[in-house]
């Protein structure tokens, strides 16, 4: 039986080797002089979709500047499918005012507003539903919130009570939270 002190040294020696491994596949991965990994270097099973924006990219030389791109399939756990796909030329993005879409995400940014998101999307839809769970406070401070989702348009009425986030922003807020992960 291994003592605790050998169990400890395979434990780092396989570390060491595991970190060896990855040094050796980063070192194979050519950049360019900006110290970028250029695109055709990249794993075409990984990074499928990024290979198809920079053949759509080669296509139209209008867009040299380059794109981003939102896309996603998503089955919602409350039921029904939503797919949506949305790119935007970066020409000139960086360089604009962004100020426009400070109320946007600023009406993700408060943590009650985010879990009210998360349970429309689960499948809870009423106010009734949303009042009867913990800590989403009282119903005049989950009406306060609901307004400011529907005004920034995460999320729209759908019917007298009820609410839903559109289509077209599903996707867009999963990659928001999903980019937002560290």
């Amino acid at each position: 039986m291994d003592s605790p002190l050998d169990s400890l040294r395979q434990e780092v020696a396989a570390l060491a080797g595991r970190l060896a491994a990855l040094e050796s596949r980063g070192a194979e991965t050519p950049t360019t002089p900006h110290g970028r990994t250029p695109v055709d270097a990249l794993d075409p099973e990984t990074f499928w979709a990024l290979h198809g924006l920079q053949s759509r990219l080669a296509a139209h030389p209008e867009t040299a500047e380059g794109a981003v791109m939102l896309v996603g399939a998503v089955r919602l756990p409350g039921g029904g499918d939503v797919v949506w796909q949305q790119a935007v030329g970066t020409d000139g993005l960086i360089d604009t005012e962004w100020t426009a879409q400070a109320a946007t995400l600023a009406a993700l940014g408060h943590p009650v507003r985010i879990e009210l998101l998360r349970h429309i999307l689960a499948g809870t839809h009423t106010t009734a539903e949303l009042a009867a769970l913990d800590d989403l406070g009282t119903t005049g401070q989950l009406h306060h919130h609901l307004r400011q989702l529907v005004a920034a348009g995460w999320v729209r009425q759908s019917g007298r009570g009820s609410y839903e986030v559109p289509a077209a922003r599903v996707v867009p807020l999963l990659v928001v939270i999903a980019g937002a992960e560290r």
